[in-house]
C-alpha cells in the first residue's frame, strides 16, 4: 500500500478496518494465541463507575484532547483487536491501514500517596462488592477518582509507544487504547488497581469502620466466626466477618437455649439407657404388683356390709 505526499498510508474505510480485525483475531484464535477484543455496543464506550471515572478522566487532560475524537470513532467500530492490561503495562493491537502494535507503560502508585488513600478511606467504604460495583458515598468517590491524590494516573506517569507512522505523543491508535482501558473496567474494575501496583484488598481493610456492627435501633449481631465457641461446634474456613455474615444476637440466643433443651433431653434419654435391664424388669413388677394391690383394696371398700335382722 503506498503513502501520501507525507508518507502517511492512505484512509482504510471503517468496513475494510473491520474485516482485517475480525480476520486477525481469527487468526491468532487459530494460532491458539489469547485474544481479547475491545467489543462495544452503539456508541456508549463506558457505562459503569470505573469506567466512565477513567473516561472523565482521560478528557480532563489537554494533552490528549487533540487525538480523542478518533480515537472514540476507532475504539466504537472494533479496530482494537486485543487489549491486556497487567502491572503497570497496557499492551494491544489496533487495526488501522495496518495492524499496529501497542505498548503503554504505567507508573506504580507512589507508595506515599496510596497509604494517604488508604488512610483518608478509613471507615468511608464497608464492602469488596461497593468498591468494586462504584457503591460509595460521594467523599468516597471524590477521593478515589480525584486528579491529584486518586487512582488514576497523570500524562507524566504516561508512555506510550505505537508502531504507526504517526509522530505525534498520541496517535489515534493509541487514544482508542485508553479508551478501550475504560470499557475493560466497566466489567473488571480491579484491573485499575492491578495496573497501578496496588492491592485493592488493602483498601477494604484499611476502610471497613472499626465500630461495632450493631447500629442504633437495631438489634446487635454475633460474626459467623464466633458461632464455634457459642454452640461448642467446628466451623471449617469459616469467612471474614462482614456485614452479610453476621447473625442477630437474639436468633443466637434463640438457638443457643434450642441446643440446651435438646441436650437436656438427649441426657436423659442417655440416663436410661445406661439402667440394667433386670433393674428395669423388677420395677416394673413392683409398679405392676403395687396396682393391683391398690385395685383388691377399692374393691373390699365397695361391698355393702349384711344388717342385722
Amino acid at each position: 500500500m503506498g503513502r501520501d505526499y507525507y508518507g502517511y498510508k492512505p484512509y482504510v474505510p471503517v468496513a475494510r478496518r473491520r474485516a482485517q480485525a475480525t480476520k486477525e483475531v481469527a487468526r491468532r484464535i487459530k494460532k491458539g494465541q489469547a485474544v481479547s477484543p475491545v467489543q462495544i455496543e452503539g456508541r456508549t464506550i463506558a457505562s459503569t463507575f470505573w469506567g466512565l471515572a477513567w473516561c472523565t478522566n482521560l478528557e480532563s487532560y489537554s494533552d490528549f484532547e487533540n487525538r480523542l475524537p478518533r480515537g472514540r470513532t476507532y475504539v466504537r467500530n472494533g479496530s482494537v483487536v486485543h487489549l491486556t492490561i497487567d502491572k503497570g503495562r497496557i499492551e494491544a493491537l489496533v487495526s488501522g491501514s495496518e495492524l499496529y502494535k501497542i505498548q503503554i507503560d504505567i507508573e506504580a502508585l507512589p507508595k506515599p500517596k496510596w497509604r494517604a488513600l488508604k488512610e483518608e478511606s478509613a471507615g468511608k467504604m464497608g464492602t469488596l462488592v461497593e468498591l468494586l460495583q462504584g457503591k460509595l458515598s460521594k467523599a468516597m468517590m471524590e477521593l478515589v477518582t480525584g486528579r491529584e491524590h486518586g487512582l488514576f494516573p497523570k500524562p507524566k506517569e504516561i508512555k506510550m509507544r505505537c508502531s504507526c507512522p504517526d509522530g505525534a505523543y498520541m496517535c489515534k491508535h493509541l487514544a482508542a487504547v485508553l479508551y478501550g482501558v475504560g470499557n475493560r473496567l466497566d466489567s473488571l474494575p480491579e484491573l485499575l488497581f492491578v495496573l497501578r501496583g496496588v492491592d485493592h484488598l488493602e483498601l477494604i481493610e484499611q476502610a471497613i469502620p472499626t465500630a461495632p456492627l450493631g447500629k442504633s435501633g437495631t438489634a446487635p449481631t454475633i460474626a459467623i466466626v464466633d458461632l464455634g465457641a457459642i454452640f461448642d461446634i467446628e466451623i471449617g474456613d469459616a469467612p471474614v466477618a462482614n456485614a452479610e455474615t453476621t447473625i442477630p444476637a437474639k436468633t443466637v440466643a434463640k438457638q443457643a437455649g434450642k441446643k440446651t433443651r435438646t441436650v437436656k433431653k438427649d441426657s436423659a434419654t442417655k440416663a436410661a439407657a445406661t439402667i440394667p435391664a433386670k433393674t428395669v424388669a423388677k420395677q416394673a413388677a413392683t409398679k405392676a404388683r403395687a396396682e393391683k394391690n391398690a385395685s383388691a383394696t377399692k374393691k373390699t371398700k365397695a361391698k355393702p356390709v349384711p344388717k342385722k335382722v
